[in-house]
Formats: structure tokens, C-alpha cells, sequence
């Protein structure tokens, strides 16, 4: 029997691919070659037989709470039996609640058993030496579901998969995450998203990975008051990465973000078949005052990038620190140490001190957890004790670690105590574990045992990026002590009613049963504290009303509310069972988890799929939840390091992606885990026209502009005549920046930024909304990032050499170049090309470009379209060339100089040969005017 497997992150099925032999990381060639393989293998696969004829992803999103259902149907093509391996990313937080396999008309279910039943199977299935199947964490968000069956010649089977979840509101925004990436060419592929939010759509935005202008084609998006219905359904010619290639181009994410409208009030009480949910996330408070303490790992295993991140991080928060909080700083190693004897107001004066402290961070040493978080709380005590702490202010304590206590107290259950017992309860702990060497489960229990969470830094580029958002998600507390009331005779097996603290852009949500004699009208009241009062909120809500608002609509999951009950209230049993102390409460929390995780057939971290198969089928499978405790990276790497030596830890962060390895691959790291990376994009289309007043000027010394050349020099050729012994000139640079000019005699212009140092203002309109700003390094002769801001919508675009990050709401999103995106947010849309191009671009806008250049004179190139969109009122370093621009005649002596003055300043431009950045590495060479800035 022919065994084939197909891989496939939305649900896929196929042909099983050898495992390539280990790649030595330093050989790039044997790396491109196994790639080109892969590919090659995968296309093998699909012509040896299994074929997926239908794809299908039906999300029902119900008042938060998501129901998916990805269906997969497939033949097998071939004269042999094949082995179909179905495989799909779903969401972290999501559990699954059903999985079938259709195969000759007879339907094979999977069963979810408690946890020890199903590993009962599990543990035969190895004893007999066959493998099983199971869910694996694969991502930051997500985790793979896999399932293989044998498929006879000819047979069809439908894979079924259903998930649920409820989205979490997070800066401002819900997400909802689906993964596409079927490996081949799909005659029926359809994706369907329905939204209904009673209380409106505030907005909503959707954002892909994968997404072409053709494919964007295929997209549509119908939005009202309290619906939205997102649908995909690419043709086959859609879906090839050209009408020559039969491969797929989807691949990667797709995300749909959205907000619902907000009152004053705060609460929307939602009722659904017998079932509540209540929802507090009110506007208009203000920010409450906080002293916060950051206990900073500085161990020597933090050296290197870690410790440049965590500073650049810090910098970061501590600009965002408001002039009414307090705060200190307390690093640690084998030792540790307080900037500060006690907490000082952020003024500007002290925020620039504690930068320099940051800065002068080094990282070696020990790692004394116990003793750093000791000494945060004295501190603490100290300021309480001397009325040194506002009253109503809210009071944090943040550690960043990325290891496992080494000195002093090692003992994690002793810290543990240790520490809740000195916090008592007064202050909130927040744990950021970075990377994979530091256990999650020791800081998850520090954490939830004070009234704090846990999160895990992932080791890439973005790490700095991650710390701020967390930051962002605890900076700006509203209410304390928040408390929600109902009527005791009105309902019953309420969720979590008691929260510490609400911060803004967040939500809080509690569910529970309506009594059987419950009133008509369900009231609540949510209590809290503000800085110099407290404050009831009240909402009611019609039980009729609402129970017919879910009952009719055909686009909802019905009796989602009773699931959705359910699932809030294991995620808290699961929290609770961390955080207990009893042993006999946690067996009873446990017990009531399993109990509803059964009932509601949810795979939750207490339970287990167990597939069923055909007869006579080999393999047993059984589905798990992975938990966030387990470091998947430990103990993995088996191959030698990349180049020269390296410690094991080093290793390991150029496994989970930091961009502290070596600088050679971090250039080429557009390729990984790329198909088709290495095809050149669309590029930005150069034609402008030539430069002259009369025609294509082409100078005796100059060659055809429309001659392509590689890299290098092109010598004139009365330099050969003249001398064999002067020194080859140096390469034929890329500008700073080309400017198109339209209406002007001179269709471009290149600039070069050769006297300019610092933070430039490059171009701001303020009639179009846009300003450009970037940071340039004479010495380097390079952006060191160039920024674009926009006023409508409020979104800002970084672009370094790194990395492009889109920050809205306090909310980054990081792209590495060459990354394929397309997003679309009020109206604006942003899209990058596997040659790197982003572009920003709206109705009646100027249409702006970042490119991270790899040619000659490398590095991040602005580019501009649309450029007679710009107001009258635009200005800076490059908005100045849109103003009133006069050229004067050619020099008398040299036709090859002019004169062009831009609002009263006169600049020398001289006609030269540069290189194109707008073509694909090495460019195409032009023919300009160069002016000096």
C-alpha cells in the first residue's frame, strides 16, 4: 500500500513527503535544493492520486462567540490505496467539539473521553508500535489538528472539524484567525464568515498573508448596523501563482477584526434559550494614577538580543509612562539591585534618567528571582508605610525573566509562597516569560496566585514589539474592585462575578442560567472603584426581547449561549486549578471541569479524542489539548551551529527565529518556510518618461537608460582610452529617494539625502492627512525607519530594516519583509509583494511605497504614487518638489547641470546615471537629475 500524506494548515490532504536529510545551516545551496524538492515532491504527490475537490470554512460568530465548521472532501485519484492525511491550525484558546470522517457513506465519529480512558487506547496503540495522532502547538496563536485514513482507488472521503471559541476583546479589538493553506489547487473553496453583534459593529477590518490583487477579487464584504457576512471563494485561476504554475499561492493567515458600539453604561446583557451573558467594557472613564515596579532579568543568559530587545522595550514604556504615576526600576542576576530607594513620580526628569539606567543594563550572572521579587514588594511596603501611594491608585509589579531560578532560592513552590504571602493580596503580578528555557507553569501560578496573568515572549524580531503590547494591555487601569449583582432569584451557576481590575481596551464578561421563575426583565449592577469615588453601573435587559432577537436569524448558531456558558466557565475552573492550594478543592474544581468538558463534548487539556477507523485500518489517532506549560523547544536542536560557535541557548533562539543570528542568513530570511519566495513581484512599474525638455537624453558618456546592466561599474569610454591604471569607479548607486514630478518639464528626480542627519520631516499634507518622517544616518547613508502617519483612520506604519510594524489603538502588528499582506482598514489599503514592496494607498490619496532595498546602496527605499493628489499645503525635506518648482537652462558650459529653485531656494542638479529601485534587485539603470539635500 502506498502511504501519502499531504499537508495542509487549513484542512488539506494529499501525498506523505519523505523527510528531507538534515540541511547543514551554512549551505545555502543545499537548502535552496531541498526546498526546490519539496516542491517538486508536493506536485508528485497531487498527480499520484489524493485530490481535494472541496474546501469549505462556515464560522458562525454569535454575540463573541465563535463556532467553526472546515469540510473536507477528497478522492483518491490514483490505481493504488493512498493514505490521506487531514491537517488544519486552529486557535490556541479554541476547543475542539466535533470530528468525522465520511468514507463509503458510513460515518466514522470521534469520541471525546476523559483524558485517562482515551490514553488507555493510546498506550496499546504504542505497545503494538503504531503511532498516534495528536494536536500540537505549531505557533504563537495556533495549534495543528491531524488525522490520517487509508482511501481505496476511486473512494471519497469528507473530513468534518468543528472548533469553538470565545474572542477576547484586546486593545480595542476581537479577532477572529483562520489559516488557509490547502497546498494545491481546490475546484470548491469557499469561505464563509456571518457576524452578529446585537449591540452593532463598531468597525471591522480584515487582514491576509496571502492575499494577491486577483485574490482580493474574490473577496467580498457586506456590513450593517449589527451583521457582517465575510465570503472568499477564489476560482482555480485565482487561486495559481501564475497561469504557468499550478501551485497554490494560499498560504498563511486570514483575520477579521472588529468592535462593537459602547455606551456610558458600559453593559450589554445578552440572553439566548435560558441562558445570560453580560458583558462590561464601558467608555469615557478616565485613567487611573499606578506605581508600577519592573523587575528586569539581567542574567547572563539574557545577553545578546534578548537584553537589546528588553531595553528597547522599556525605553519605550517608559515614554508612555504619565506624568501621575510612579514608578522604579529593580534588575537582577545573582544579585539584585534597585535603581531607586523608593518609587519617584514620571516626570520627564526622572523618565530620562531611568532611560540611561536601561541603557547600561548588562546581562551576566545568576538568575535570583526570589530575592528581586522580594525586594519589589518591600519597596512597596516602604511607600505604603510613609502614605507614599495615592489613594485609589492602582499598584503593579512586572517581571520579565527568561529562566528557571538558579541562585538563592530555587525551590519554585517556595518562591511561590514566598512571594504571595508578601504581596498579601494588596498588588497585582504580572509574569513575562521570554522564550522557551523558563517553566510558563512556575510563572502562571506566581501570577494567578496575585491577581496578575502570565505571557509568554516569543524569541523573533518583534520581541520588543510583544513587551509593549503587553504593556499597552496593563498601562491604562479604569476601575478596581469591580463587582457585578443579580437578583439571587433571577439566576443561577454564574461565571466569575468578582475582578480585580478593569483596564481599557479590554472587556469583562460573566454568563450564567436564568431560574426557571426568573423575572421578565434581568437586571445587574457592576460596581467599582474610580480615583475619588465609587461608581454603580446598571443594566436591564428584556428576557422576551432578547430570547427572540437569537431565535430567528439563520446566519447564528443557536443555543450558542449555553456553550458559550460552558466554555468560559471550564477556562476559569482550569485558572482556579492552577491557583488553589488544596489538593481537595483542586480534585473538585478538576471534577466539575471534566464534568462540563464531557457534557459539552469540548477536548480541553482534562479530556481526548479518540478517532475511529474503518476496520482493519492500522493506526490509532488520539486528538489532545496541548498546554501552554510544555516548552516545545527544549531538547530539539541536533545539528551543529550556524556558523562559528555558539552556546546551546544560542542555538536554540535562531530555532524560534530572533534576529540575533547571523546577519547573512537574517538577509536572506524572506526564504524560510516560503513557497514561491523566490519569484520575483510585480515591483513598482517605472514610467515616468525620460529626463529633458525635449526628448530621451542620451549623453556621449552615458549609456541607453533602457540598457540593463549588472551590478557594478560602467566605465566611460574615454576613461579606457585615457589611462589603464585608475581605479574602477565605485558601483552605480540607488538614490535616497525618486521623485516623480508630473506637470513638470522633468518627469522624476533623484535626491539624495548627503548633507542630512537625524530625524527628518520628509513630506506632510495636512489636507490629505499624511505625514512622512524618518530617521537618517549620514555616516551610514541610510533610513535608519521611515514612518507614515495617517490622521483618518488613526494608524501609524513603521518601516525598519527589520521589519514593517502597523500600529492602531495602541495595537502592533509586525510584517518581516517580504512577507506577502493585505489589509484593508477604513477604507485605507496596505499591501506588501514577495519583492518586499508595501503600499499605502485610498481613494483620492497619494499612494506611498516602503521597499526594503537589496540591491546597491541597500537599504529602505520611499517610493510615491499619485502624486498630483497632493494639497496645496504640502510640505517638508521631499514635499518641498510639489510646491512651485522652476527649472533654469542648462549651464552654458555643461548641459549636464541645471538649476531648479523650490519656494525660493536655489539647488544644483546635475544629470547622472542611478539605479532604479523601483525594479527588482540589482534595478534598472535611469537617467536623472540628481540634487544634493
Amino acid at each position: 500500500m502506498r502511504r501519502v500524506l499531504f499537508r495542509s494548515h487549513l484542512p488539506g490532504t494529499g501525498a506523505k513527503m519523505k523527510t528531507p536529510a538534515p540541511v547543514h545551516a551554512w549551505d545555502i545551496v543545499l537548502v535552496l535544493l531541498s526546498l526546490l524538492l519539496a516542491i517538486l515532491q508536493t506536485t508528485t504527490a497531487q498527480k499520484n492520486g489524493i485530490n481535494i475537490y472541496s474546501l469549505t470554512v462556515d464560522s458562525k460568530v454569535s454575540s463573541r462567540f465563535a463556532h467553526t465548521v472546515v469540510t473536507s472532501r477528497v478522492v483518491n485519484r490514483a490505481n493504488t490505496v493512498q493514505e490521506a492525511t487531514f491537517q488544519m491550525e486552529l486557535p490556541k484558546k479554541a476547543f475542539i467539539t466535533n470530528f468525522s470522517m465520511i468514507i463509503d457513506g458510513v460515518t466514522y465519529p470521534g469520541n471525546i473521553k476523559e483524558k485517562s480512558v482515551a490514553q488507555k487506547k493510546y498506550s496499546a496503540a504504542v505497545s503494538r508500535g503504531e503511532s498516534a495522532g495528536l494536536v500540537q502547538a505549531t505557533g504563537r496563536k495556533t495549534e495543528k489538528f491531524q488525522v490520517s485514513v487509508s482511501v481505496a482507488p476511486a473512494a471519497k472521503v469528507t473530513f468534518e472539524l468543528v472548533y469553538e471559541e470565545l474572542l477576547s476583546r484586546r486593545l480595542g479589538a476581537y479577532e477572529l484567525l483562520l489559516q488557509i493553506h490547502p497546498q494545491q489547487l481546490v475546484k470548491h473553496l469557499q469561505m464563509d464568515v456571518h457576524i452578529f453583534e446585537p449591540q452593532g459593529i463598531s468597525f471591522l477590518e480584515t487582514e491576509s498573508t496571502f492575499m494577491t490583487n486577483e485574490l482580493a477579487k474574490a473577496l467580498t464584504t457586506f456590513q450593517n448596523q449589527t451583521k457582517a457576512h465575510i465570503q472568499f471563494k477564489p476560482t482555480l485561476s485565482q487561486q495559481q501563482i501564475s497561469p504557468e504554475q499550478q501551485d497554490t499561492v494560499l498560504n498563511g493567515n486570514f483575520i477579521i477584526r472588529y468592535d462593537v458600539n459602547r455606551t456610558s453604561s458600559g453593559g450589554s446583557i445578552q440572553i439566548e434559550n435560558g441562558y445570560f451573558v453580560h458583558y462590561f467594557a464601558p467608555e469615557g472613564l478616565s485613567t487611573l494614577s499606578k506605581n508600577v515596579i519592573f523587575v528586569i532579568d539581567k542574567s547572563g543568559s539574557m545577553s545578546g538580543r534578548k537584553i537589546q530587545q528588553t531595553q528597547e522595550a522599556l525605553l519605550k514604556i517608559l515614554d508612555d509612562l504619565r506624568p501621575y504615576d510612579q514608578f522604579n526600576l529593580i534588575s537582577f542576576s545573582g544579585e539584585a539591585t534597585q535603581w531607586k530607594p523608593q518609587l519617584v513620580p514620571a516626570s520627564a526628569e526622572n523618565v530620562k534618567e531611568a532611560k540611561s539606567y536601561v541603557a547600561g543594563i548588562q546581562a551576566q550572572g545568576g538568575t535570583n528571582i526570589n530575592d528581586a521579587m522580594l525586594m519589589a514588594v518591600q519597596l512597596l511596603e516602604r511607600a505604603n508605610r510613609e502614605e507614599l501611594l495615592p489613594a485609589r491608585s492602582v499598584t503593579l509589579i512586572v517581571l520579565l525573566t527568561d529562566g528557571d531560578p538558579t541562585v538563592g532560592e530555587t525551590n519554585p513552590s517556595r518562591i511561590q509562597k514566598n512571594v504571595q504571602e508578601a504581596i498579601d493580596g494588596q498588588y497585582s503580578l504580572f509574569c513575562l516569560g521570554f522564550g522557551f528555557d523558563v517553566s510558563y507553569a512556575f510563572l502562571e501560578k506566581l501570577a494567578l496566585d496575585n491577581g496578575g496573568l502570565a505571557r509568554r515572549i516569543y524569541e523573533d524580531s518583534d520581541s520588543a514589539l510583544q513587551l509593549q503590547d503587553f504593556y499597552q494591555e496593563v498601562a491604562n487601569p479604569l476601575l478596581t474592585s469591580v463587582a457585578f449583582e443579580y437578583p439571587s432569584n433571577a439566576v443561577e451557576a454564574v461565571t466569575q462575578d468578582h475582578f480585580r481590575l478593569f483596564f481599557k481596551g479590554s472587556e469583562l464578561v460573566v454568563a450564567g442560567k436564568l431560574r426557571d421563575q426568573s423575572p421578565d426583565i434581568l437586571s445587574a449592577r457592576v460596581r467599582g472603584q474610580l480615583n475619588l469615588e465609587d461608581i454603580t453601573f446598571v443594566t436591564e435587559s428584556s428576557v422576551a426581547e432578547q430570547e427572540e432577537a437569537f431565535r430567528s436569524p439563520k446566519y447564528i448558531f443557536h443555543s450558542f449561549m449555553e456553550r458559550l456558558w460552558a466554555y468560559l466557565t471550564i477556562q476559569q475552573l482550569l485558572e482556579q486549578m492552577v491557583s488553589t492550594k488544596s489538593d481537595a478543592e483542586k480534585q473538585a474544581l478538576e471534577a466539575r471541569a471534566l464534568s462540563l468538558s464531557l457534557n459539552y463534548s469540548f477536548v480541553t487539556p482534562l479530556t481526548s479524542m479518540v478517532i475511529t477507523k474503518p476496520e482493519g485500518q492500522e493506526q490509532s489517532e488520539v486528538a489532545e489539548k496541548p498546554v501552554e506549560n510544555e516548552s516545545r523547544h527544549r531538547n530539539v536542536y541536533s545539528g551543529p551551529a550556524l556558523f562559528g560557535t555558539h552556546s546551546m541557548r544560542d542555538r536554540m533562539s535562531r530555532i524560534t527565529g530572533d534576529s540575533g543570528a547571523d546577519p547573512v542568513l537574517s538577509k536572506r530570511r524572506g526564504w524560510r518556510g516560503q513557497a514561491g519566495v523566490f519569484g520575483q513581484g510585480p515591483g513598482f512599474p517605472m514610467r515616468f518618461g525620460q529626463l529633458g525638455p525635449s526628448g530621451p537624453i542620451h549623453p556621449p558618456y552615458l549609456p541607453d537608460p533602457s540598457h540593463h546592466t549588472t551590478w557594478g561599474a560602467v566605465l566611460p569610454d574615454i576613461a579606457l582610452e585615457t589611462t589603464t591604471t585608475a581605479p574602477p569607479p565605485a558601483p552605480i548607486q540607488a538614490p535616497s529617494v525618486i521623485l516623480p514630478l508630473p506637470g513638470q518639464s522633468e518627469n522624476q528626480l533623484c535626491v539624495d539625502l548627503k548633507h542630512s542627519q537625524g530625524l527628518l520631516n520628509l513630506l506632510s499634507d495636512p489636507g490629505q492627512g499624511v505625514e512622512v518622517t524618518g530617521h537618517y544616518e549620514m555616516g551610514k547613508a541610510k533610513f535608519m525607519w521611515i514612518d507614515v502617519t495617517f490622521k483618518n483612520p488613526q494608524l501609524q506604519v513603521r518601516a525598519s530594516p527589520e521589519h514593517v510594524v502597523v500600529t492602531r489603538n495602541r495595537r502592533n502588528s509586525a510584517y518581516k519583509w517580504k512577507e506577502t499582506l493585505y489589509s484593508v482598514v477604513s477604507g485605507l489599503k496596505m499591501t506588501m509583494d514577495k519583492a518586499g514592496l508595501l503600499l499605502l494607498s485610498s481613494p483620492d490619496r497619494v499612494t506611498i511605497g516602503l521597499l526594503s532595498w537589496d540591491g546597491p546602496g541597500e537599504g529602505l527605499r520611499l517610493l510615491l504614487r499619485d502624486v498630483d493628489r497632493f494639497s496645496s499645503h504640502v510640505n517638508g525635506t521631499l514635499g518641498q518638489f510639489y510646491q512651485d518648482v522652476l527649472w533654469g537652462p542648462p549651464a552654458a558650459a555643461d548641459d549636464s547641470k541645471r538649476t531648479l529653485r523650490v519656494q525660493g531656494r536655489d539647488h544644483s542638479a546635475t544629470r547622472e546615471l542611478k539605479l532604479d529601485y523601483q525594479e527588482a534587485p540589482p534595478g534598472k539603470e535611469i537617467v536623472c537629475w540628481s540634487v544634493e539635500l
